[in-house]
């Protein structure tokens, strides 16, 4: 008979690469994971993993067994959280993914309060600019940008726009940009993930792509605006990253007679899996402490 606690050090190993590793992440010794992952190879009557002295591999059946084994453990972890919920309680693990510059800024302290108010949820967050598919194990994504694909389900958190910036040093130096045209004649700080894409703008109903000069390429907002404050061009960035250093005067807006394309803070969960109580408590958590408008628009 399969015992759950086998197939924690089993799936823990995996990941860990050792089983000396996946003890201490389980507070364990590592001779009890050991013989927890022996006792399921017992079980299951095949060699999962190959150990040496070097370094530990799974097998053909291991490599076959460890998304089942996982998917057994989630299926086990979310029926426990569900008779919880029942009894509302928020318990268990709650994995999300978020962009760097938007977690760092402002995502933390949401979940850091949103943990004191749920003190039971074991809460995990991977940081990451990348889009992540529904294949990818979250329960969550929070995201800045379009709408993801057909495989999420999507729920707004806030606007955002965006809006052109530079420090009063580099405005000293060059003249001031006044129209969509004058970008064209600056050294652009450019956020290479979406590449000349982000220079849009809508100009009496019609859009127009800008191509400035580009001083420098990066896929991080936090980089774009340090970037920005030094002098060294001009960028478009989304207000939630620079409404500080434009309160206190370290760059100031620049009005070329046209919007740039806004963008949305979205929270998104699987479309082929039940919405969790935990995922709902977080959006609803997330759009009270942002607020309505945002405090970042404000």
């Amino acid at each position: 008979m399969l015992k759950l606690d086998s197939l924690l050090a089993f799936v823990t190993t995996a990941e860990a690469g050792s089983i000396s590793e996946a003890a201490r992440r389980l507070q364990i010794s590592k001779s009890v994971a050991s013989e927890r992952l022996a006792e399921l190879e017992r079980n299951v009557g095949a060699t999962l993993v190959h150990r040496s002295t070097r370094k530990l591999v799974l097998t053909e059946d291991g490599s076959a067994f460890l998304e089942r084994a996982k998917r057994i453990l989630r299926e086990v972890s979310e029926a426990t959280a569900e008779v919880s919920e029942r009894r509302g309680e928020l318990v268990g693990p709650l994995r999300i993914s978020a962009p760097v510059s938007f977690g760092i800024l402002h995502l933390a302290s949401a979940l850091s309060s949103f943990l004191r108010e749920n003190p039971r949820i074991e809460l995990s967050v991977d940081l990451d600019d990348r889009f992540v598919g529904a294949v990818d194990g979250f329960d969550a994504i929070v995201r800045h940008g379009p709408l993801p694909d057909n495989g999420w389900i999507a729920k707004r958190i806030a606007p955002s726009r965006r809006r052109l910036v530079a420090s009063p040093d580099y405005l000293k130096t060059h003249a001031t940009p006044r129209t969509i045209g004058d970008l064209e004649q600056h050294r652009g700080i450019i956020y290479s993930n979406r590449g000349a894409s982000d220079w849009r703008f809508r100009q009496s109903g019609r859009w127009s792509v800008v191509r400035p000069g580009a001083v420098m390429r990066v896929n991080n907002g936090i980089i774009m605006r340090d970037a920005a404050v030094e002098g060294l061009g001009v960028a478009l960035l989304a207000t939630f990253v620079f409404h500080n250093s434009l309160a206190s005067g370290k760059l100031r807006l620049l009005d070329v007679g046209a919007e740039a394309e806004p963008a949305t803070v979205f929270i998104a969960y699987p479309y082929a899996r039940r919405v969790s109580a935990k995922v709902l408590a977080l959006i609803a958590h997330l759009r009270a402490a942002f607020g309505t408008p945002p405090y970042w628009e404000r």
